[in-house]
């Protein structure tokens, strides 16, 4: 039976200590980072090598057992919780840093290294890896490259797609491939950056190769207060305008900044409709020719307040108290939803009004927080999930609000994934051949959908197991619910 074939083959891969089976152990990755959508895993494994997750991949393909890779679950869309009765690789334990060439300026790291230990290994060289999501201090590589993750200063940088070189990767069927390398100078199709972005349904990074950049010589972070949203959205207008490419753009609103104040305590401006961050960064003489011209654009735009980082600690702190948003908005409500879309940057404005009147008529509060360089939202829905029929009520706005970014001309994710919540959401973005197309492509790297299945795209009627009909383990017994 495969049941008892997938379980010989994990205990022959790992020592027992490694194997979770018990429900508390079980527990803490039924969900991700949304936990409103949960799931059972049949095991989860906790991987130390490369050689551990290569054997587990295989024997997973070889008894059609689906399986999901986990890094830190800091996923928002649900794409990183378990496949019901699948087996969740665990890599937090793959958390080394293989090689730092800083005449190269590239690092290669297995897929558990933190985000943000990357530039903290670099420091020492001058340099730093860009994308830098919110999650930095605690989000995986290997879940940025998934996600293709982008972050604050996607803006000028753009997102992990652009700054991964070369992965090597399993595989669903087992086989260890290798993508790009280790130079700027790609020969052939990018299928690094075709693997980024794949949620998983692709295989399973081992190894990945970044690019590093120069740390820049100067920062000149200003933090603007606007009486109105719109006025700080029409500030975002006019630098994209002007030619500046600031290293981030972003934009909060009241109640973001309300919650940020109460976690975080940095001094932003407590009574205003919207808080803009904007941050020049480079050399000296750029640094220093821009800012004249953005201090001359904010005050146009209407700015009542403007503040300028007096040294290294206060920019750290405008920073923390923006990354610190979207966990602060607990500080507001027991409850809500991180939503992500994109809308074209031209019309902000407007769908941020939109927002606020769709907010008044769920009569549910809404803070916005967003990456406004590249119109990147993400509302935080309150609601009480105490409530019989809030977190459904909650839903219904979040999909409002991402129907409306594509009829906007935008997208219904800019960095969070589609994972299981937006699965409803795919076809208003794509035309059913498009979807087909997306699927064609899955089965030709993975025919039986054994790779984190369910996510991003549903599964197909060819899959051998339904994510949602009983696993063949649970026939015969073998999975076990509370």
């Amino acid at each position: 039976m495969a049941s008892n074939d997938i379980l010989q083959t994990l205990g022959e891969i790992y020592p027992e200590d490694r194997v979770l089976t018990r429900s508390a152990e079980l527990a803490p990755y039924e969900s991700d980072g949304l936990t409103a959508f949960r799931a059972k895993p049949f095991r989860v494994v906790l991987a130390e090598s490369a050689e551990e997750v290569i054997e587990t991949v295989r024997a997973c393909h070889r008894f059609h057992v689906p399986l999901v890779a986990r890094g830190s679950g800091t996923s928002l869309c649900g794409g990183s919780m378990p496949v019901e009765g699948g087996v969740m690789i665990a890599l937090n334990r793959l958390n080394r840093m293989l090689r730092l060439d800083p005449r190269q300026r590239i690092a290669i790291v297995e897929p558990g290294m933190i985000n943000l230990s990357v530039s903290q290994a670099a420091a020492a060289h001058g340099l730093y890896y860009a994308p830098d999501p919110s999650s930095g201090p605690v989000c995986t590589i290997g879940g940025n490259v998934a996600f293709n993750s982008g972050g604050a200063h996607c803006l000028k940088y753009g997102m992990t797609a652009n700054h991964v070189l070369g992965i090597k990767a399993v595989l669903p069927d087992g086989q260890v491939v290798e993508m790009g390398g280790d130079s700027l100078e790609m020969v052939g199709p990018d299928l690094s950056g075709f693997f980024c972005g794949s949620e998983g349904l692709f295989g399973i990074a081992l190894e990945i190769t970044l690019r590093l950049l120069p740390q820049p010589e100067k920062f000149k972070t200003v933090l603007a207060a606007y009486d109105t949203l719109e006025k700080a959205g029409d500030a975002v207008s006019r630098i994209v305008a002007s030619e500046l490419l600031p290293g981030a753009l972003e934009i909060m609103d009241c109640l973001a900044i309300e919650a940020s104040e109460l976690a975080v305590g940095a001094g932003y401006p407590l009574g205003a409709a919207a808080a803009l961050i904007v941050e020049l960064e480079g050399p000296n003489e750029e640094v220093d020719a821009e800012w004249p011209r953005l201090e001359k654009l904010i005050h146009e735009s209407g700015a009542y307040e403007l503040r300028v980082a007096k040294d290294e600690a206060e920019r750290a702190l405008i920073w923390k108290g923006r990354k610190a948003a979207f966990s602060a908005a607990g500080r507001l409500s027991s409850d809500y939803i991180v939503q992500d879309g994109v809308v074209p940057r031209t019309r902000l404005g407007e769908a941020l009004t939109r927002i606020q009147k769709m907010a008044k008529e769920a009569d549910l509060r809404v803070a916005n927080v967003f990456h406004a360089g590249d119109g990147n939202l993400h509302p935080l829905i309150m609601y009480d999930g105490r409530q019989p029929g809030a977190f459904d009520h909650a839903e219904n706005l979040a999909g409002k609000i991402l129907r409306m970014c594509v009829e906007m001309g935008g997208s219904i994710t800019g960095e969070h994934g589609v994972g299981v919540e937006k699965l409803a959401y795919l076809p208003d973005m794509y035309a059913p051949s498009d979807i087909e197309f997306m699927q064609q492509i899955r089965a030709a790297v993975d025919p039986h959908e054994i790779a984190n299945r369910g996510k991003m795209l549903a599964a197909s009627d060819a899959s051998s197991l339904s994510m949602h009909g009983p696993h063949p383990l649970e026939k015969q017994g073998v999975i076990f619910r509370e």
